[in-house]
């Protein structure tokens, strides 16, 4: 095994070896996945852009020398980590490789190429579509994903879930069709599909699954619930394979629950455990019809604050349960249990539909961020607004003047503040907008270089927002998610198939993808949205129309900047885990990213 230190951890150790004595203890040091450069070639004009990794684990001071073929191309680069080769055939391949200390490193593996340009279609296998017991037809469309390096080559490979066109909100009767979950490597070879069976409804609040290494062998797996007649990867069939426990209304109100670890690259089941908390009686969630009962999210967690561990949980509008599991040794073992029934009626109704990840007290070790509420890294509750429930909500470092993170959400409750400005350290409101309805949406992030912060928007509110509550401008054109896709280290607008530039007096349009499809209904969120290759920069990964590709777009934009890869940010990577849960929301990094904004901190992380 090969351990590269990287920040306090580090210190700690050198410190401690010098002196004879214990040191004064660092936050820990987690553990990230070991990535290769991520090199790839997009075409910008005449040109291509080549864009590579900054490690977490690479030394200060790291250069690049950058290879078209054999021939070196650029020498001891070092303002950014992209490169515009003018002239260069589109097909050409490229190699880069580090400098240190002068001396040259082995060559990172083959660019990869956006055949497309500026995008590559990843080709993917629709499942058959099929008729419900009560003779309705249904097909498939490619929904949500999320990526990790299920083979340990360095390289993300991409986990689909394929949503039945009779998915179902849990407000909505009727029956649905199977929900699949596939893998594919990024030449469309498809790794395995998992069939959840008909015990598991399809909808944007039931199946949540996690993508993450969570035993730390440098492998990724994959979560989720299952249920009787799950069928694994490999053809494996969880419990009872004939059992059918649908009512006439198409919900499952009966029978067993499991959560199950499969293995990344097989897809085998590898330890199922009964799923915690268990239904019980359907009307003690709020409802006797199963639309509360089966209101599930998830994310993942560093709650030891060096390993990973899988958060899954089940309600919001009422009880509140999260469960905390670690998977050690091929077992799911269960951490901790919160739940609002036995810590107190305060947490009762605080969830939103979605939850947050991070650091929030900065002991190096995580919480969950749980809509008006958080949740310590033992289990034990920590605040609540008591603010009540809400569709979206917003957790990084929005203001570098103060220390720490900042949390923003938007509340469903028309008795309650519209949106909070929150310090998620103690629940302390900074700021909050007047009750207005049900406030459906809401964003944050630096999209101005009017003041060094970021900005807060939301549907219900007319104005744009600053740090400090006050009008900030121009209330941008849509409200829903963000990307850092240009040169400058503001974050753009992404919504729907388009993104677009943020202007005082009017936004501008960046890209416009034709021949895809956003996902989540009016939600119209992508697939994905994270740093998946290259520099610092983000990509987005929309279905093709005919659901036969999922097409990654990237920015063909130059950059002068120069910041680790987003995905060695702790905070960030558990933000991407937990972006396809229920109403998805975009990542954020756990250090400003914006105009004016410092030199950012090297990653406290170490890789195996």
């Amino acid at each position: 095994m090969r351990l590269r230190l990287a920040g306090a951890a580090a210190v700690l150790a050198l410190a401690t070896t010098i002196s004879g004595v214990p040191a004064q203890a660092a936050p820990p040091t987690k553990q990230m996945e070991d990535l290769d450069r991520g090199l790839v070639s997009v075409r910008s004009g005449s040109g291509n852009l080549v864009s590579w990794r900054l490690l977490g684990t690479d030394p200060d001071g790291v250069a690049f020398n950058v290879y078209r073929g054999s021939t070196r191309v650029a020498t001891n680069l070092t303002a950014s980590t992209n490169y515009l080769d003018n002239g260069a055939a589109a097909d050409a391949s490229y190699t880069v490789r580090a400098v240190v200390g002068g001396t040259e490193q082995a060559a990172s593996p083959a660019s990869l190429r956006f055949t497309g340009g500026s995008y590559l279609d990843v080709p993917i296998q629709p499942p058959s579509g099929g008729t419900t017991p009560d003779g309705v037809a249904y097909t498939y469309s490619a929904n949500d994903a999320s990526v990790g390096d299920v083979d340990g080559d360095g390289r993300y490979e991409i986990v689909l879930k394929w949503d039945p066109s009779n998915a179902k909100d849990n407000s909505q009767s009727g029956y649905t069709g199977n929900v699949y979950v596939d893998a594919y490597r990024l030449d469309g070879t498809r790794l395995w599909r998992i069939d959840l069976g008909r015990n598991i409804r399809a909808g944007a609040h039931y199946t949540q699954f996690q993508v993450y290494d969570y035993d730390g062998d440098g492998r990724a797996e994959v979560a989720m619930k299952t249920a009787d007649g799950t069928r694994d990867g490999v053809g494996t069939v969880i419990g009872n394979a004939s059992a059918d426990y649908r009512n006439s209304s198409g919900y499952v109100l009966s029978g067993p629950e499991y959560l199950t670890m499969f293995d990344g690259q097989s897809g085998a089941a590898r330890s199922t455990v009964s799923y915690d908390p268990p239904r019980g009686t359907v009307s003690s969630w709020g409802d006797s019809y199963g639309n509360r009962v089966d209101r599930f999210l998830a994310g993942t967690a560093y709650l030891d604050g060096e390993r990973p561990s899988l958060i899954m949980a089940r309600g919001y509008y009422t009880r509140s349960v999260i469960a905390a599991w670690d998977f050690r040794n091929g077992t799911l073992t269960k951490r901790w249990t919160f739940d609002s029934n036995s810590a107190g009626s305060q947490w009762t109704g605080q969830g939103s539909h979605s939850l947050s990840v991070g650091d929030v007290d900065q002991d190096g070790r995580d919480e969950i961020v749980y809509g008006a509420m958080a949740v310590n890294d033992n289990g034990t509750g920590m605040w609540t607004t008591g603010t009540g429930h809400g569709d979206a909500q917003h957790l990084g470092d929005f203001d570098p003047a103060r220390a720490g993170l900042e949390y923003f959400k938007v509340s469903e409750s028309g008795s309650q503040p519209s949106s909070l400005y929150i310090d998620p350290r103690t629940g302390q409101i900074l700021w909050s907008t007047p009750a207005n309805g049900d406030n459906g949406r809401g964003v944050a992030g630096d999209i101005s270089t009017v003041r060094v912060a970021s900005e807060f928007w939301s549907a219900a509110d007319a104005n744009l927002r600053s740090v400090t509550g006050n009008n900030a401008g121009r209330k941008p054109s849509s409200v829903n998610f963000l990307i850092w896709w240009d040169a400058d280290p503001l974050r753009e607008l992404l919504d729907q198939t388009r993104i677009d530039k943020y202007g005082t007096s009017g936004d501008t349009r960046l890209l416009t993808a034709s021949g895809v499809h956003s996902n989540n209904g009016t939600k119209a969120t992508p697939s994905l949205s994270a740093d998946l290759f290259g520099d610092w920069r983000e990509e987005v990964i929309w279905p093709t129309s005919d659901n036969r590709a999922l097409r990654i777009h990237a920015t063909t934009t130059p950059t002068d900047r120069r910041i680790y890869t987003l995905m060695h940010d702790p905070l960030y990577r558990v933000s991407v885990a937990w972006q396809n849960t229920a109403y998805n929301q975009p990542p954020h990094t756990s250090f400003f990213i914006g105009d004016g904004m410092p030199t950012p901190p090297r990653p406290n992380i170490y890789v195996r």
